[in-house]
């Protein structure tokens, strides 16, 4: 199991916090340091059906900075998967890769029906 998260944010701290009291084991990746690739991101939304929008960190200050909101509607599926490949800021985290699924942000509830 791949653990993409960021170090300084809260939500991801929390989620590897449950992991951890779990006794559940991942491989950590900074996602600032080692940002998720363009074909990494491609082979991960074709695999698991993802929808490429829900990757976007809606809430963070790169976001809104590049006004996303309005600009994401306009863009090709292949225009915002490059642009979710130049910053790992702009990708929702954490972001957990498993075998069988792909674990968008920190949603408790989630995370405890899928590893129960």
């Amino acid at each position: 199991m791949l653990f993409i998260g960021y170090p300084k944010c809260s939500t991801s701290n929390k989620a590897k916090k449950w992991l951890e009291d779990r006794g559940i084991e991942f491989i950590e990746r900074h996602i600032v340091e080692d940002n998720p690739k363009y074909d990494e991101l491609t082979m991960l939304i074709k695999k698991y059906n993802l929808n490429i929008s829900k990757l976007f960190n809606t809430s963070g200050m790169k976001y809104r900075e590049l006004n996303l909101k309005d600009k994401l509607p306009k863009m090709s599926d292949d225009e915002k998967i490059k642009l979710l490949a130049t910053d790992g800021m702009l990708v929702k985290r954490p972001l957990v890769i498993l075998d069988d699924k792909v674990l968008i942000g920190f949603k408790e509830k989630e995370w405890a029906e899928y590893f129960n």
